[in-house]
């Protein structure tokens, strides 16, 4: 088992900067793939970003590309979100995720992740 808390969240300005933070216990952290998620009111829960062990390497959703910048420290067993250049659309509940690496097809996928966090809610105002 693996416990993903997320932290970090709160109100900003359009154009300004959140860092989240996601802290995992139970198993080896550093052999997981982790990720960020988030659902908008009324939207269905979207890939944002996630770092592949297997690959070693880091993948954006389109929309944030550019703005925003995942990140890991294994030996504090937290991954990061920096968001930058915040936008209102930006506005959602983030959650952090984890799977076993051997599970991941796309890494874009709900249902490759077999850990959720509560999630924190991100507003940004326009």
């Amino acid at each position: 088992q693996v416990q993903l808390v997320e932290s970090g969240g709160g109100l900003v300005q359009a154009g300004g900067s959140l860092r989240l933070s996601c802290a995992a216990s139970g198993r080896t952290f550093s052999n997981y793939d982790m990720g960020w998620f988030r659902q908008a009111p009324g939207k269905e829960r979207e890939f944002v970003a996630r770092f592949s062990w297997r690959y070693g390497g880091i993948y954006y959703a389109d929309s944030v590309k550019g703005r925003f910048t995942i990140s890991r420290d294994n030996a504090k067993n937290t991954v990061y979100l920096q968001m930058n250049s915040l936008k209102p659309e930006d506005t959602a509940v983030y959650y952090c995720a984890a799977t076993n690496p051997l599970r991941v097809r796309s890494g874009t996928q709900l249902s490759e992740y077999d850990y959720w966090g509560q999630g924190t809610q991100v507003t940004v105002s326009s």
